[in-house]
C-alpha cells in the first residue's frame, strides 16, 4: 500500500507523519541535527501518540528518523544551555518523563525502527517502545556522563532490559554497543538491512494490527503491568539536580566548544 501523507495527524515541526494503512508512521525530522531532540519534542510525541489512540482506524505505529545515519543522538545538548532555573530543568526532567511513559502507555503497539545512531534520549526512545527494529548498521549508547548527567529514564529501564552490569558499563562508561549485540541482550528483537528497515517495520506493524484490537491493547497493558514508575519522581530530582552542577556546566560547554571536559566532582 502506497504512503499517504497524514492530514489526519497533528503536524509538528520535529515530525514527518505517514498513514500506511492501519500503521502510522512517525519520522522525527532534524536531519541537519542528527534528529538530536529539543525541549519541543517531547509533548509533540505526547500529542501525535494521543492522536494515534483516538482513531479506531490507527492501530500501530513506527517511530523511526529521517535519513540512514542517525534514529535520534538525544537531547539537543547545545540548548540545554538555555535551561537557567532549577524549575526550568527540573520541569524539562519531568516533561520527558511523562513522554516516555506516554509510549509505555499508548493504547496502541510503539515499534521502534532504529536506522543510525540511537544515543541518550534516542536509546532511551527504543527502551521505552514496545518493539524495537534496527538496521544492521545502528548502534546504541548512554553517553550522558560525558557532560555530567544521567539518562533519567535509561536508568529505569535499561537494567531490567540489558541487565543491571551491561546498564552499568552504557551508562558509567559511555560503552556503545551495536545493533547485533542489543539483539542479544534483549533490546532489539529484528535486526535488517537498512533499506529494508522501515518496510519490515511497517510489515509487521500491519501484522499486530490484523489481530484484535482489544487482545492486543490488554496484552500490551498486562505485560507491561509490573513496570515500576515509583523511581520517577527521584529520577526527575537526581537528573535535575545534576544540571546544576559545576560539571553539568563544564561539560555542555565543552561539548559546545567541542572539546574535552574538565570535572572536578562538583
Amino acid at each position: 500500500m502506497a504512503p499517504v501523507t497524514s492530514t489526519a495527524l497533528p503536524r509538528f515541526d520535529h515530525f514527518e507523519t505517514e498513514l500506511h494503512g492501519p500503521v502510522a508512521l512517525l519520522r522525527i525530522s532534524r536531519p541537519g541535527k542528527a534528529n538530536a531532540l529539543t525541549a519541543a519534542f517531547w509533548p509533540q510525541l505526547r500529542g501525535l501518540l494521543d492522536a494515534a489512540a483516538e482513531r479506531t482506524a490507527i492501530r500501530a505505529v513506527v517511530l523511526t528518523g529521517s535519513g540512514d545515519r542517525s534514529f535520534s543522538t538525544g537531547g539537543d545538548i547545545e540548548a540545554f544551555a538555555g535551561l537557567g532555573s532549577a524549575a526550568a530543568r527540573r520541569d524539562f526532567v519531568a516533561d520527558c518523563l511523562r513522554t516516555f511513559a506516554a509510549i509505555e502507555e499508548c493504547r496502541v503497539p510503539v515499534i521502534a525502527a532504529v536506522n543510525g545512531w540511537a544515543l541518550g534520549g534516542g536509546c532511551e526512545l527504543a527502551l521505552a517502545c514496545d518493539i524495537v527494529l534496527a538496521a544492521e548498521h545502528a548502534s546504541f549508547g548512554l553517553p550522558e556522563a560525558s557532560v555530567g548527567l544521567v539518562p533519567g529514564f535509561g536508568v529505569l529501564r535499561a537494567p531490567e532490559i540489558l541487565g543491571r552490569h551491561t546498564a552499568k558499563l552504557l551508562v558509567l562508561a559511555g560503552e556503545r554497543i551495536t545493533a547485533a549485540r542489543a539483539c542479544e541482550l534483549g533490546l532489539v528483537q529484528q535486526v535488517v538491512p537498512g533499506e529494508d528497515l522501515v518496510p519490515a517495520a511497517l510489515r509487521l506493524g500491519a501484522r499486530i494490527a490484523a489481530r484484535a484490537p482489544l487482545a492486543v491493547e490488554v496484552g500490551k497493558r498486562m505485560i507491561n503491568r509490573g513496570i515500576d514508575r515509583g523511581a520517577a519522581g527521584y529520577g526527575v530530582e537526581a537528573v535535575a539536580m545534576l544540571y546544576a552542577t559545576r560539571d553539568a556546566d563544564e561539560g555542555i560547554r565543552a561539548f559546545a566548544e567541542r572539546r574535552e571536559p574538565r570535572f572536578e566532582g562538583r
